[in-house]
């Protein structure tokens, strides 16, 4: 781990700055959409799968679906954690639910060839805090990706995606409002928030709770001020990433 508590914040960051962040695409040759994205010591592989086929509930809707499943591997943390197999974790579960509504909101279901569906595995290799939202913020590029060689295969004529999203974490910790929290921040703080956006500045989702005191409305609207710096600079990075494939 990167910090040392005490001494100030990983990476030497001031309270309102964010990890470095690395993004990676084409990290996986077998699947038609895939990155890695690293944020500090956390590693996220994000992979999209397709198929031309929908769930039963969604049959007859003339439209697509995308899901997402997540997992930490064993190795991800300091201290093994057990492998899912048939018993999944409720807090995984939880946050694939919630990566899943995060990447509906950005794409029109409608225009994803008929009844299709994209699959986004997201698998932590290393965790330091803000899993699922590196989770989100590698998803949509993964999923970018995807439906560009979806369209190449002339499966689609345009690309569906209609914004950006990423996700990013907010927190009180020793009563001082801190962006992108890591493990240990996120272990110690007394508020703990994510938010997810677009990039027309919208809210897709906030999850915020109270870990060791109250908060009132002046705190929760600083704090999603505080991580929308953070959401800026993470779609410039996803738009950086993008046009650096597009020059290669």
């Amino acid at each position: 781990m990167t910090v040392n508590i005490g001494l100030g914040r990983s990476y030497g960051r001031g309270p309102e700055e964010k990890r470095p962040t690395k993004i990676t695409r084409h990290f996986l040759d077998n699947v038609p959409g895939s990155c890695l994205i690293e944020t500090g010591a956390t590693k996220v592989l994000c992979a999209v799968s397709i198929e031309e086929r929908v769930k039963a509930w969604r049959k007859g809707a003339g439209a697509g679906w995308i899901t997402a499943e997540y997992a930490m591997l064993p190795a991800s943390t300091a201290k093994r954690s057990s492998r899912e197999h048939l018993t999944r974790k409720g807090r995984s579960m939880e946050i694939e639910r919630l990566i899943g509504r995060s990447l509906r909101s950005a794409v029109d279901m409608t225009g994803l060839g008929g009844e299709v569906t994209f699959t986004i595995d997201c698998d932590v290799l290393q965790a330091d805090g803000g899993t699922r939202t590196a989770a989100i913020t590698g998803a949509w590029v993964a999923l970018h990706d995807a439906l560009e060689m979806w369209q190449n295969a002339g499966k689609i004529k345009t690309s569906p995606i209609i914004d950006q999203v990423a996700a990013i974490s907010v927190g009180q910790v020793d009563g001082r409002i801190l962006l992108d929290l890591d493990y240990q921040e996120d272990s110690r703080a007394e508020v703990d928030l994510n938010l997810i956006m677009n990039a027309r500045g919208e809210i897709i989702e906030v999850q915020g709770t109270g870990e060791q005191c109250s908060f009132d409305r002046s705190k929760l609207n600083k704090m999603l001020d505080v991580a929308t710096i953070g959401i800026e600079e993470l779609l410039a990075e996803q738009r950086r990433a993008i046009d650096k494939g597009a020059q290669s």
